[in-house]
C-alpha cells in the first residue's frame, strides 16, 4: 500500500464560516481558499485543509463570508474631490452649469491624482477590488491605481470640444494612447477608448476610434441613452436611436459596454443581445439625476450581460457597490411590479462576474474557482445587525454593508486589513481633500 503524499505547500489559505464562490452558486460553509502563486488552487472543507495542503500563512476568519473581489464597472475616481458640489439638480444643468464650468477651472494632473487617491482608498475599503475608469489624464489616475494595488480598466476620454485636457477628439486621443503606451505591460491595468457619449462626439471622431480599437485591440466605453431627452432628441433629429447610430458606424460588438441605457429606443434591447454588448446599470446615479430606471430585467432575459457600476462620486456621494446591489434589486421589484425580479444572487453576479465579463476579465476575475486570481473580499457577518443569518447570499445584498469589509487580497496579495488599508495613507488622501475642497469651494 503506498503512502499519501505529503501536503503541497502553498502561500495562503483563509478560512471562512461562508464562501461563496458565485459560480457554483451558493454557499460553502466551513471552506478555506487555498491561494498560491496570487492565484486560486482550491477550495476545500476546512476539517480537510491539512490534509493535503501546507500553507505558509493561514488566516481564519469564523464569522465571516468570503465574495470574489468586486468590479465598479462604471466610474469617474477622480470627481471624488467633487463630491456633493450640485446636488438635486438633473443631469444636462448638473453637467453644463456645474460640472464643466468647475472641471474647466480645475481638472490637472494633480486634481485627477488626488481625486484618484482618495476614490482607491473608499474602494478597496469598500471590497471594490476592479474599477472600470472614466476621466481626463488617465496617466494620472494610472499611476494612483498601480499604487494602490488596485486592478483597473482605464478609460481613455475623447470628446470633440475643448477641455483643460486636449483641444479636441484628436488630441484627446493622441494624450490617451500615449498613456495607454506607458503603462500598457502594467498588469493589473488595461485600457479602453471612451468617447464620452453620442451627444459629445460626432460620427467623425466615433470612426477614428473604431479604427483604433480594431488595430489596438481595445474595448470601447461610452454613455449613452441616459435621460429621456437624449433619445428623444436623437430620434427626432434622425429617426434612429444613438444606439442605432453607434452600430451603424461599427462601434457596437463584445468589446462595446454601454453605460446607463435607462431609455432604450425601438430594436435596442435586441440590437444590444445580437451584438453580445455589455450595460452597466448605476442605480444610485440614475435615481439621484432623476434620470430614471433602466429595464435590467428586460436587460437579463434578452440575454444581455449587464454589470453594475457607481458612476462618480459627484452624481452619487458613495463609491459604494454594497449600497448599489441593494438599490438594484429593489428598483427592479418595484419597476417591474415583481417581486421576484433581480434576487439576491443575480445582482452579486452582476457586481462580480458581470463586471469581469464586461471588461474582458472573466478569465482572471470575477468568481472563486481554481485557476483564478484570488481578488477576494472578507464581509464580517459578526456585528449584531447582521444576525441570525439564514441565507449569506441574501445577506450580502440586503443586510451588509461596505462597512462590514474586513480584509481584501488582489492576486493574493492583503491591500486592506482589519478595515485599513495597506499601501495607501488615508489621512494623507483626506488632507489633500480638505486642500482641493478649499481651492473649489
Amino acid at each position: 500500500m503506498s503512502a499519501s503524499p505529503p501536503p503541497r505547500a502553498v502561500d495562503l489559505a483563509i478560512r471562512a464560516r461562508w464562501i461563496v464562490p458565485v459560480e457554483p452558486a451558493g454557499a460553502f460553509e466551513h471552506h478555506a481558499l487555498v491561494v498560491d502563486g496570487g492565484r486560486i488552487v482550491a477550495l476545500v472543507p476546512s476539517a480537510q485543509l491539512s490534509t493535503g495542503w501546507a500553507p505558509r500563512s493561514t488566516v481564519d476568519l469564523p464569522d465571516h463570508v468570503l465574495i470574489p473581489g468586486l468590479v465598479d464597472a462604471h466610474a469617474h475616481s477622480a470627481m471624488t474631490l467633487l463630491r456633493g458640489i450640485a446636488d438635486d439638480v438633473a443631469l444636462k444643468p448638473w453637467l453644463e452649469q456645474h460640472i464643466w464650468p468647475r472641471e474647466g477651472r480645475h481638472v490637472s494632473p494633480e486634481f485627477v491624482r488626488d481625486g484618484t487617491l482618495v476614490a482607491c482608498a473608499e474602494m478597496l475599503c469598500g471590497g471594490i477590488t476592479c474599477c472600470n475608469d472614466m476621466y481626463f489624464y488617465p496617466e494620472a489616475s494610472a499611476g494612483v491605481f498601480e499604487e494602490a494595488g488596485l486592478r483597473a480598466m482605464i478609460g481613455l476620454p475623447v470628446l470633440d470640444f475643448p477641455t483643460p485636457y486636449a483641444a479636441d477628439a484628436e488630441g484627446c486621443l493622441r494624450a490617451g494612447l500615449a498613456a495607454r503606451d506607458r503603462y500598457r505591460h502594467s498588469r493589473r491595468l488595461a485600457f479602453s477608448l471612451a468617447p464620452h457619449a453620442p451627444y459629445t462626439v460626432g460620427d467623425e471622431s466615433f470612426a477614428r476610434i473604431v479604427t483604433y480599437a480594431r488595430e489596438l485591440d481595445l474595448p470601447i466605453q461610452t454613455h449613452l441613452q441616459e435621460t429621456r431627452p437624449e433619445l428623444e432628441q436623437a430620434l427626432d433629429a434622425s429617426g434612429e436611436t444613438p444606439l442605432a447610430r453607434l452600430d451603424r458606424l461599427g462601434v457596437t460588438g463584445p468589446g462595446f459596454v454601454a453605460v446607463h441605457v435607462v431609455h432604450p429606443g425601438p430594436g435596442d434591447v435586441e440590437r444590444l443581445a445580437a451584438q453580445g454588448c455589455h450595460v452597466v446599470h448605476c442605480p444610485a446615479s440614475n435615481m439621484k439625476l432623476a434620470s430614471g430606471v433602466a429595464p435590467v430585467a428586460s436587460y437579463l432575459a434578452a440575454g444581455v450581460n449587464v454589470a453594475l457600476g457607481s458612476d462618480g462620486a459627484a452624481s452619487n456621494n458613495r463609491l459604494d457597490l454594497f449600497a448599489e446591489m441593494r438599490l438594484a434589486s429593489l428598483i427592479a421589484k418595484v419597476a417591474s411590479g415583481d417581486a421576484t425580479a433581480l434576487p439576491a444572487a443575480a445582482v452579486l453576479r452582476m457586481a462580480t462576474l458581470g463586471g469581469a465579463v464586461a471588461l474582458g476579465l472573466e478569465s482572471t476575475i470575477g468568481t472563486l474557482e481554481p485557476g483564478k486570481d484570488a481578488d477576494v473580499v472578507a464581509v464580517d457577518f459578526g456585528a449584531l445587525e447582521l444576525r441570525p443569518c439564514y441565507d449569506p447570499v441574501s445577506h450580502l445584498v440586503h443586510a451588509a454593508g461596505r462597512e462590514h469589509v474586513s480584509d481584501v487580497w488582489i492576486e493574493g496579495e492583503r491591500v486592506v486589513e482589519r478595515s485599513a488599508p495597506l499601501r495607501l495613507d488615508r489621512a494623507a488622501a483626506a488632507a489633500r481633500a480638505t486642500l482641493w475642497r478649499e481651492r473649489i469651494a
